[in-house]
């Protein structure tokens, strides 16, 4: 175990983690609500430095980010643990490991310079901590990124946001793009199926994309959970309205998973009208993800050219300019 970053000290040894937005205050020999983050004698230490649980050659548009460096591949890595419990988790085996079993942390153990000279060595053009919550991971994540910077690579978070606002100012000046999940509109919602709360969610959007970090955010659409239009319609104000409406809005197909089997996937109609709904907020590039004809090409919002086309994981890029419309020259939003 190795001493954790983004601590504070209170009294008769007890230590307040300050990674995420629970803020857990941790007793000797307790741990955080992620399983991960461990009081040993007084001091917060990680249980997952240099235990890679999953590692990976991802296309970049798997995170999903359709605007940083189309068609590229990203080297993608996580530990286990995560600091919510959505029900719906699609990665549950190993985000939800350390609080199902009081045991070993399993993974490889891998440093941050192993990390960064794979990427390299397989061609990837960015590094990504995904799969779980980077969060939860920072030590590693952070020392990661910083090196990865050095050689030239992107860097990348997919994250759940619900980090605390030291975190989000430690790693954004080595961070350049996330994908950032708002899971719903409603703090029941988040109380009830995630175990958080929307508000820090909200406000480390915001801190991101003011710190120049290039913010995409996603939306698993859940029949009868967070579909309603007018929920739909709050979240793309919001995102339009503190974000920008160059932000990308990801509308993604929910299927059963984890303990939240009690209703189908979502309708094609459903995220049609989803998307509709974003656009109509003014938002720029919506997409519809995880069903067979997504809405998944990039237009310039300028004149409605085709800029990026995409089939699955393959893509075609009409840019003559990196990031520039062919037709009107408009700078579409992302990093090329």
């Amino acid at each position: 175990m190795k001493a954790s970053c983004l601590t504070r000290a209170l009294e008769d040894g007890v230590v307040q983690c300050l990674a995420c937005a629970h803020f857990c205050r941790i007793v000797p020999g307790g741990k955080g609500r992620c399983g991960v983050r461990e009081n040993e004698n007084g001091t917060l230490v990680t249980r997952v430095y240099d235990r890679v649980v999953a590692a990976a050659v991802d296309p970049v548009e798997k995170k999903p980010l359709f605007h940083l460096l189309p068609g590229s591949t990203s080297f993608s890595i996580a530990t286990v643990g995560c600091n919510l419990t959505c029900r719906f988790c699609q990665n549950a085996d190993i985000a939800q490991w350390p609080v199902q079993n009081d045991g070993n942390i399993p993974g490889r153990a891998m440093t941050p310079e192993q990390i960064v000279n794979q990427a390299l060595a397989r061609g990837c053009r960015s590094l990504s901590f995904t799969y779980t919550e980077p969060t939860v991971y920072i030590d590693l994540a952070l020392d990661t990124a910083r090196l990865a910077k050095e050689k030239g690579l992107y860097t990348v978070f997919v994250s759940n946001g619900f980090m605390g606002p030291d975190l989000v100012d430690l790693v954004s000046p080595v961070l350049d793009a996330a994908n950032i999940d708002l899971k719903a509109f409603s703090e029941h919602f988040y109380k009830t199926f995630c175990g958080a709360r929307l508000d820090p969610v909200k406000k480390n959007l915001v801190r991101l994309k003011e710190k120049g970090v290039m913010v995409e955010v996603t939306t698993l659409v859940i029949p009868g959970l967070n579909d309603d239009p007018s929920e739909l319609s709050a979240m793309a104000a919001f995102i339009v309205g503190e974000l920008g409406p160059d932000t990308p809005w990801h509308l993604s197909r929910f299927h059963p998973a984890h303990t939240l089997t009690d209703r189908g996937v979502t309708p094609r109609a459903t995220l049609e009208a989803a998307w509709q709904i974003g656009k109509d907020a003014g938002l720029y590039h919506v997409y519809t993800g995880n069903l067979s004809g997504g809405r998944e090409d990039t237009f310039c919002h300028a004149c409605g050219t085709l800029v990026v086309a995409r089939k699955g994981y393959a893509t075609d890029n009409y840019m003559t300019e990196p990031g520039r419309c062919p037709r009107c020259g408009t700078q579409v939003y992302g990093i090329y």
